[in-house]
């Protein structure tokens, strides 16, 4: 992880507390590196829940976004990208090992 997209990924958990209650949409999609990618060839799960808390995990390094009876981790180590695409939308992509990666678009709803 590059010192620029630590400190974007610091700010967001920084300031996560403000969608406490938002109803959020997490999309993450599995691929694998290949010629170029392609959205179809990726392996997608959706999930959708009402935006409790987030919190670290010493314990394996995780950051943890949770709703009621639901919760999402990502690997700190393994975060090679972070962006804002758009007002209340984020993307993390994590990298396990040369080939593997997970992309996971985070939506919140403002009321």
């Amino acid at each position: 992880m590059t010192d620029s997209v630590k400190e974007k990924l610091l700010a967001f958990f920084h300031t996560i507390q403000q969608y406490k209650g938002c109803k959020t949409e997490i999309t993450s999609g599995l691929y694998a590196l290949t010629a170029s990618f392609d959205a179809k060839n990726t392996t997608w799960n959706l999930s959708e829940f009402t935006f409790v808390r987030a919190a670290f995990r010493q314990n394996g390094d995780r950051l943890i976004i949770e709703g009621k009876k639901m919760y999402y981790e990502f690997s700190a180590a393994n975060i090679i990208d972070f962006k804002q695409p758009d007002l209340h939308s984020y993307e993390i992509i994590e990298a396990y090992g040369d080939v593997a990666f997970r992309i996971t678009k985070i939506k919140f709803t403002i009321k």
